[in-house]
């Protein structure tokens, strides 16, 4: 048996690792890298044959999980892809708004190239190419050990991250020998919003699990809850508009329940939120159809009308989000994407971040090269939609609001195990999870490895 780590190895985003069992080859998520250097990362030949590949497991949809699965068929791969029903639902969403971003940006690169004379280029993807990925999907539920073919058996639980999210176990034999996978995929906080908490896993011979927050603890959730209510108040006080770069999938949702509690509780009333992005409209009537797979409470609240207080608008065109731009005070403008690498979020920040009275507010990690993390890291001037824009609206970071893991309870979850596992830290940047593999070794005495990208193990 030998396990691959292509992607997500010393870096946040673009998880693909490849487990070859005997002639079978099983892949387990192919992300879409992010941040610097992200185009010609994601244009580089795979390290395999796409065509060899048997399955591929997602386990769940954020684009640094799933974003080259069409550019994977593209090039060959016929095999099944696995993963949950609601993860299976928004990957669509996901995959078809990704190819749209290609297409468009290749045609304007081009219009270009060809006034200058350049090198016309391809896109990754057409959305030709999704329609080919869709067939290939199967849904699965969480607790059920399926058999994925002869000597491999495979289990989903509950992640805790977003909406079917998964940690993924896999049985593998070869010749009379069984070993125990575990891909922790991202793995949740206790108490996000919707979700359930994560599921621990309790025996497994090889460990795959993330670092995004392994060198950090966070806020707790109520503290990151009371600051954005003093945001938000203090931000209208003073005639300006709150704006917050936020994923489409996962931490929209999660604040729309959250500000959407607030009203109920009376916190903030008479609020207008405006929700400028399409796919983010999408995901959320996903969530709304999905509710087998909410906690209690949000079966209890995210399900019922909002408060008359509360007034959620949708942007669906290019001509409602030009009209934001026009709102100048007490306006709530949650936009994608939520890294502000692309999206209408840009936008905002052209209108508002150099307004004194408005405000910023960050509720995602921000991977380094990216415009979101020039902003956080204290830049007082960015460069977006080719101007130099002057950094004058208060910065706000609510760690509370991630929906990983911190350090102590990626430490609560690898505790649960019986025997020690081997351990493979990955999808973190390189001194995060160079500290949390020094903390597991200090806590636990466990043999640990931080993956190069590329580096592959015979176990």
């Amino acid at each position: 048996m030998k396990l691959a780590f292509l992607g997500g190895a010393r870096t946040v985003t673009g998880s693909c690792f490849l487990l070859t069992v005997g002639q079978k080859s099983i892949l387990v998520d192919c992300g879409m890298h992010q941040g610097r250097d992200a185009e010609e990362v994601n244009s580089r030949p795979f390290a395999f044959d796409p065509s060899s590949i048997e399955c591929l497991f997602l386990t769940h949809s954020h684009l640094d999980h799933v974003g080259l699965v069409p550019r994977l068929v593209k090039e060959g791969f016929r095999g099944r892809i696995i993963t949950t029903s609601a993860a299976a639902d928004i990957a669509e969403l996901i995959l078809y708004d990704s190819a749209h971003i290609q297409e468009a940006d290749t045609e304007w690169d081009n219009i270009t190239a060809m006034r200058t004379g350049g090198e016309l280029r391809e896109p990754l993807y057409v959305r030709a190419d999704v329609d080919r990925v869709l067939p290939l999907i199967q849904r699965k539920h969480y607790g059920k050990i399926e058999n994925l073919c002869e000597g491999v058996r495979y289990r989903f639980v509950d992640a805790g991250h977003i909406l079917g999210s998964a940690t993924l176990e896999l049985w593998c034999r070869n010749g009379e020998e069984e070993k125990k996978f575990v891909f922790s995929g991202d793995i949740g906080k206790k108490e996000n919003p919707i979700v359930h908490n994560p599921v621990y896993v309790e025996e497994t011979d090889y460990l795959t699990i993330e670092s995004t927050y392994g060198n950090r603890n966070h806020k707790g959730i109520e503290e990151s809850i009371d600051e954005l209510v003093d945001v938000i108040h203090s931000t209208f006080k003073n005639g300006g508009n709150v704006i917050i770069p936020s994923f489409a999938l996962g931490r929209t949702q999660d604040l729309i329940f959250i500000l959407n509690k607030l009203v109920k509780e009376g916190r903030l009333f008479r609020i207008h939120v405006y929700l400028d992005s399409p796919l983010a409209e999408g995901i959320t009537r996903v969530y709304e159809a999905h509710e087998e797979y909410f906690d209690e409470e949000a079966k209890a609240l995210f399900t019922t009308e909002s408060s008359d207080a509360m007034r959620i608008h949708f942007t669906s065109g290019t001509e409602d989000s030009i009209k934001l731009n026009k709102i100048k005070k007490e306006a709530i403008i949650i936009a994608s994407s939520g890294m502000c690498e692309g999206g209408r979020i840009r936008h905002h920040l052209k209108h508002n971040l150099w307004r004194k009275e408005c405000s910023i507010v960050f509720v995602g990690y921000q991977a380094e090269g990216t415009l979101g993390r020039k902003i956080v890291d204290g830049s007082r001037k960015v460069h977006v939609l080719g101007e130099d824009i002057v950094v004058r609206a208060g910065i706000h970071t609510l760690g509370g609001f991630s929906a990983h893991a911190d350090q102590s309870e990626l430490l609560g979850w690898i505790s649960q195990f019986k025997k020690p596992p081997e351990i493979f830290i990955v999808h973190g940047e390189e001194k995060a999870s160079f500290d949390f593999q020094k903390v597991i070794t200090e806590k636990f005495g466990y043999k640990t490895h931080v993956p190069e990208k590329g580096e592959e193990f015979g176990l």
